[in-house]
């Protein structure tokens, strides 16, 4: 192999004539067979005049080839089941807000009683912000795709049991900490992937398919086969056991070595008390606050807010929510090539604008048919502001701390979507479910403030 020979500066100091730098390849090197390296190797010719390598792993700022969704193939399988993991958590999330209708009768209690449900699983969220990093350093993503599932079967089986309120309302602690560990995790990972908006955009679009079909299987389940409330959940115990198996499957070569190895900077305890120092991740945080506030609050009390406020049917009810998570799928797999090719920042600073009208109508305008189909877009223009939000954090921030902070913001994102629904249901005891309104409007302009607080992004060369 032919050796170029080349002077090298290295902190302002010139190396002496006797040591040459020989730069010998630019191919890739591949930590694991999954995560594809390019690096460029050197090695310096010593005192006696034989060549030393020099350090083998690469340096911080070392380029890293992307991966995409379909390179290394198995990242196909695995993304599928990430998604399908979403339409889980989806489903999770939109099935609480269209049984609580159910759970007031059989459990004969108010709204505030009704609304700790939306409460419990910060928790769950909380511990998983603050172990997250540790887990990935520990056991990888593989420890991940166990727990996450394990978590999910646990609860939905002690829900299909139909315990005392209480219980209820505990155990989904645990299935805030599983959605926390998915939620950082697999957007972290996808985030660094070539096409990543789009590819979120998808992610993002299963939640929400998921949380589609919840309430329509729920409410024909109570309404239409006169089954009880809890029947919903045996169908959720046996989708999280198919979860357990793709994820365990298709993540177990991913374990601790290898994600150490892909991530030779990066510690727990630095990466996250790195990610709390900087604005960016309490920026992102004070924005998934707010936007799962909406979502959740609005997806949890829209049924409520039908039957009560507009005097809708049951089943119409139920599909008006459907109709939320509809245009929410749709807006995440349709804008998401949009924000893609336009920004992030002009668009989701568009799709705010449009939801403060939209919510508006919806406010003022007292027809059902009207509120149905201004849900719906609500849902359309809210769609990709998560994932956008996700892809602003993972840009603007380095590569070593996007478990840490996205793990962090996320878990403050679970407190908004618990806080909110709470405080609906304990303002809705005492005064009408028709608080709803003015609480969204106001998160809506919160989120436009913040998001027009968060630093611009420097143009690459």
């Amino acid at each position: 192999m032919s050796t170029t020979t080349t002077t090298v500066q290295t902190e302002g100091h010139i190396s002496s004539v006797g040591e040459s730098i020989a730069l010998e390849s630019l191919g890739p090197r591949r930590v694991s067979k999954d995560t594809p390296y390019v690096t460029r190797t050197a090695s310096v010719e010593n005192a006696d005049g034989a060549r030393v390598n020099e350090a083998d792993e690469p340096p911080r700022n070392a380029h890293l080839e992307a991966e995409r969704w379909n390179k290394p193939r198995g990242n196909i399988p695995r993304i599928a089941f990430a998604f399908f993991s979403f339409i889980i958590a989806g489903m999770n999330d939109a099935a609480t807000g269209a049984l609580i209708p159910y759970l007031e009768k059989y459990y004969d209690i108010t709204y505030t009683v009704v609304s700790l449900i939306f409460l419990t699983p910060f928790a769950g969220y909380s511990v998983a912000a603050f172990t997250n990093a540790r887990i990935h350093q520990k056991l990888g993503q593989r420890g991940v795709a166990i727990m996450a599932p394990l978590c999910h079967i646990t609860t939905y089986a002690i829900l299909a049991a139909h315990p005392p309120y209480p219980v209820l309302v505990v155990c989904n602690i645990l299935s805030g900490f599983g959605n926390g560990l998915t939620d950082a995790c697999f957007c972290a990972w996808i985030g660094n992937m070539d096409k990543a908006n789009q590819i979120q955009g998808f992610l993002h679009s299963c939640y929400s398919v998921g949380a589609l079909c919840a309430p329509l299987i729920a409410t024909s389940m109570v309404v239409k086969a006169n089954l009880p409330w809890y029947t919903f959940y045996y169908v959720m115990v046996g989708m999280s056991a198919v979860e357990l198996v793709g994820l365990t499957v298709t993540f177990w070569p991913k374990n601790g070595d290898v994600y150490r190895a892909e991530h030779t900077h990066e510690s727990s305890g630095a990466g996250t008390r790195e990610a709390l120092k900087s604005k960016v991740t309490w920026l992102a945080a004070v924005f998934f606050f707010a936007y799962m506030g909406v979502e959740v609050g609005l997806g949890g009390w829209v049924v409520t807010f039908m039957l009560r406020v507009r005097h809708a049917s049951p089943y119409a009810s139920g599909a008006s929510v459907s109709g939320f998570w509809a245009g929410q799928a749709l807006g995440r797999a349709v804008l998401g090539f949009v924000t893609e090719r336009f920004g992030e920042r002009l668009c989701i600073t568009i799709y705010l604008l449009l939801c403060v009208a939209l919510q508006l109508l919806f406010w003022l305008v007292p027809q059902f048919v009207v509120s149905a189909v201004t849900v719906a877009f609500l849902g359309f223009f809210l769609g990709p502001m998560f994932p956008g939000a996700v892809m602003m954090t993972t840009k603007l921030l380095p590569k070593h701390i996007h478990i840490s902070s996205i793990g962090f913001a996320m878990a403050i994102g679970g407190t908004g979507g618990t806080v909110f629904p709470f405080a609906i249901g304990a303002i809705a005891a005492k005064k009408s479910v028709s608080v709803l309104q003015p609480i969204i409007l106001a998160l809506i302009v919160v989120l436009l403030a913040v998001w027009l607080s968060f630093p611009r992004l420097k143009k690459r060369d």
